[in-house]
């Protein structure tokens, strides 16, 4: 192993999550897209069918909304002078017609609520699948600015109130106005200058709309973010409840969730006030206008311009405009819940993957396991002072090499940067001759083995995690890499053996039972390169000893780093991972 120059200290810890907007992150930059318009109607592409019935049924329910009252006009006008031939006949006739239109008008509301609600909850499925497939493409570069508990709003509050917008918006479009218009239509047939009076108010409801609108949204976006807050305090605090506690540091957390919770509570208010006034607003102009017309009408039927049949039309009309004006305030409530959850999804899609395969890129096969690093320089962030500079090394297919040095040294990044986790800055790292970035991702990542400090089990049974090696593995292929990771022993003595479930993250297991369970994974996995990132730090000597002896048998004829601390050979067993092993492949010793 050489190094041309020297490794500096690596990030101690991971970046702090950025306050900054995600587009403009460090390594993730937007990628050209279709506009964000036409992003939004995309997902009516798959139930157009069901939407374009959606909407039939919408234009029903505001047909039958305007034939009631017509027919009620009718009544009052035709039938109740009692001069109508069979004037009871008729009567029945209507009342029928106009049950039929009542039957018309639920049957199509219940699909709306029911149909129309699938429509929007099989899109949100379709949003969230796209986000959290787009979740994969990303590399560790932007996890390490991101909070969990932020990404996971994005996934779930806010699909959901697009998902509400897409469904709820266009029908209350499509209502509302055709219910307005042809509302305006009959009644200036039965009296324009009453009608005009009436419609006056609707400029003024709109300018009113307009500026409480937006007042609404960017409330609205701070709500969001703040929620976003929430979650991401709670995901950590649960996640590190055992750190919380065994500091006794309850009090702390709780005043950090308070403040969180307040910042929330505080955007919250803003927005219903805002709301409020919109709510409010709009529906004391409903008011208003039936006001007008009582007004008004009763000065036209003194003057005799205006018969009281036609009065009790207006008023019926009046009434059903009372519907639109409570759907726009419904809807000025989901666009801006809806939009801004939008703008927020499509921040994360735009984010493009600064790890992606090459064009023309090609599989990684029949790999030896020979693995050069070729001047090699890199650094988290532009800012950030280099890990690695100008390093080189060669390490030779089947060869066993320890990685010793002290924390920060570099080696846990150097390993990170074979399977491209991350890219380097300049320079170029070789697997047998072949450029990393010059092959797909997912053959180079099949042909290497990782076993972490830091372990991650999945909540679930002990053979699941050891079969996330290989999906397709038997029982008894995993009974098999348990044994060589020695794992089985204390496998079986679990309640359910290899089907007892560990808890999230492996709670219900000891530091070393864990840390066994994701070696076997790697036993399964059958790599050609391993690497082990302080793998059996948590082990005890005999476990340790263990899992060496195993170890030694899987590297044969197997390339092998192994990232270790230094330490006193006479503090540790003569052949751990820190000590230089007479008559092994171990190389020199990484300089800080």
């Amino acid at each position: 192993m050489s190094s041309t120059d020297s490794i500096t200290q690596e990030p101690s810890a991971e970046p702090a999550a950025s306050d900054l907007p995600i587009a403009k992150a460090r390594s993730h930059t937007s990628a050209p897209a279709p506009s964000r318009a036409s992003k939004f109607l995309s997902f009516y592409k798959p139930y157009i069918g069901l939407f374009l019935m959606d909407m039939a049924c919408a234009l029903i329910v505001s047909a039958t909304l305007l034939a009631l009252p017509l027919c009620a006009q009718y009544i009052t006008t035709h039938l109740l002078d009692g001069a109508a031939p069979h004037a009871l006949t008729h009567i029945a006739l209507m009342g029928a017609l106009m049950l039929a239109l009542v039957g018309v008008y639920a049957l199509c509301n219940m699909f709306i609520d029911y149909q129309g609600h699938m429509m929007g909850a099989r899109m949100e499925s379709d949003m969230r699948s796209e986000l959290f497939d787009h979740y994969q493409k990303l590399s560790f570069s932007f996890y390490d600015e991101q909070r969990t508990g932020e990404l996971m709003t994005r996934i779930t509050n806010d699909t959901f109130a697009m998902a509400e917008l897409y469904h709820h918006g266009p029908e209350d479009i499509v209502t509302t106005f055709l219910t307005v218009i042809g509302a305006f239509v009959i009644l200036l047939r039965v009296n324009v200058a009453l009608t005009l009076v009436v419609f006056l108010f609707l400029p003024i409801m709109a300018v009113y709309a307009l500026y409480f609108n937006r007042k609404m949204n960017r409330a609205l976006r701070s709500s969001k973010d703040r929620i976003g807050d929430i979650n991401a305090q709670v995901e950590d605090a649960l996640a590190g409840a055992r750190v919380v506690k065994s500091f006794t540091n309850e009090d702390i957390e709780r005043r950090k969730f308070a403040h969180a919770n307040n910042r929330f509570l505080v955007s919250r208010r803003d927005g219903y006030r805002s709301e409020a006034y919109f709510s409010g607003g709009l529906q004391a102009f409903a008011q208003l206008i039936t006001v007008a017309v009582i007004v008004f009408g009763g000065a036209a039927i003194v003057r005799a311009s205006l018969s009281l049949a036609d009065l009790l039309t207006y008023l019926l009309f009046i009434g059903i405009l009372v519907d639109p004006v409570q759907k726009l305030v419904n809807f000025g409530r989901l666009y801006q819940e809806g939009i801004t959850g939008f703008n927020r999804y499509m921040e994360i899609m735009e984010v493009a993957p600064d790890l992606h395969d090459a064009p023309g890129a090609v599989d990684l096969t029949d790999v030896r396991g020979q693995v050069e690093f070729q001047a090699v320089s890199f650094r988290y962030q532009p800012d950030h002072p280099a890990v690695l500079s100008n390093l080189s090394l060669e390490i030779q297919a089947g060869e066993y090499v320890a990685l010793v040095g002290a924390s920060g040294a570099g080696k846990t990044t150097l390993c990170s940067l074979i399977p491209r986790f991350y890219d380097v800055d300049a320079g170029r790292i070789l697997v047998d001759g072949q450029d990393i970035r010059d092959v797909t991702l997912r053959s180079l990542r099949g042909n290497i083995g990782i076993v972490q400090q830091d372990i991650y089990l999945f909540a679930g049974t002990v053979a699941d995690n050891i079969r996330y090696g290989a999906l397709d593995a038997s029982r008894q292929e995993i009974v098999t890499a348990a044994r060589r990771a020695h794992a089985h022993e204390f496998i079986m003595a679990l309640p359910d053996g290899y089907d007892t479930d560990i808890g999230q993250r492996g709670v219900r297991l000891s530091g070393g039972q864990k840390q066994r369970l994701s070696i076997a994974r790697v036993f399964l996995k059958n790599p050609p390169i391993i690497i082990f990132d302080e793998a059996t730090s948590a082990l005890d000597n005999e476990s340790e000893k263990a899992v060496q002896d195993s170890l030694e048998k899987l590297a044969n004829n197997r390339t092998t780093l192994v990232i270790a601390h230094p330490c006193q050979p006479s503090a540790m067993p003569s052949d751990s991972w820190c000590s230089l092993k007479p008559g092994s492949s171990n190389r020199g010793h990484m300089r800080s």
